[in-house]
């Protein structure tokens, strides 16, 4: 099922969970304004992660959203090739045996990364990315791949710095340190 906005409820419930679980406590407003759907309808994803998946999540007033009570990780869900409907095959799996043409998929958590770009025009080509804004020319950018993420960073004119994670900066400096190397007269 895709929203209006060309988001799937999958993507949506995924960007749901990945925000309790780093205690940014997201709520049902703040869904629908990242998503473009409906208040009504950012409700029904929170009420789906947590009645029918099982979420343990609660509300909480202080921060104004929710939060997990205890760990939790999405659920895997099993499909046939063949099968239209993820949702009517995982609620008849129920321990029943599964058969070799069954196709194992998870949902993929998007990457986050903070992003300092001091240059409006460049925050402006990775408006597709950038899901909030700190202080000082910091940006919270959300992908769900690393190297094309990284492709359009190398693409801007003007300087960056990838504040964190850690790791995603140490991948880039391999990529321009291969793009020297290769490139050298």
């Amino acid at each position: 099922m895709k929203s209006a906005s060309g988001n799937s409820a999958n993507t949506r419930i995924q960007w749901l969970h990945k925000k309790i679980a780093n205690n940014y406590h997201p709520n049902a407003m703040r869904l629908a304004e990242r998503f473009n759907i409906s208040h009504r309808q950012a409700q029904r994803d929170v009420d789906y992660l947590k009645k029918k998946l099982g979420a343990p999540m609660e509300y909480s007033l202080e921060h104004k959203g929710y939060y997990y009570t205890e760990q939790y990780s999405l659920p895997m869900v099993f499909s046939s090739d063949n099968d239209d409907s993820l949702s009517e095959l995982a609620d008849n799996i129920s321990g029943a045996s599964l058969q070799a043409e069954n196709t194992f998929v998870q949902m993929q958590i998007p990457y986050t990364a903070t992003v300092e770009i001091p240059d409006k025009l460049s925050v402006l080509s990775l408006k597709n990315f950038i899901i909030s804004k700190e202080p000082r020319n910091k940006y919270v950018c959300e992908f769900h791949n690393v190297e094309q993420f990284l492709s359009v960073l190398i693409t801007l004119r003007s300087d960056f710095k990838i504040v964190e994670p850690l790791w995603i900066r140490e991948k880039l400096v391999k990529m321009a340190e291969n793009i020297i190397k290769n490139n050298k007269f």
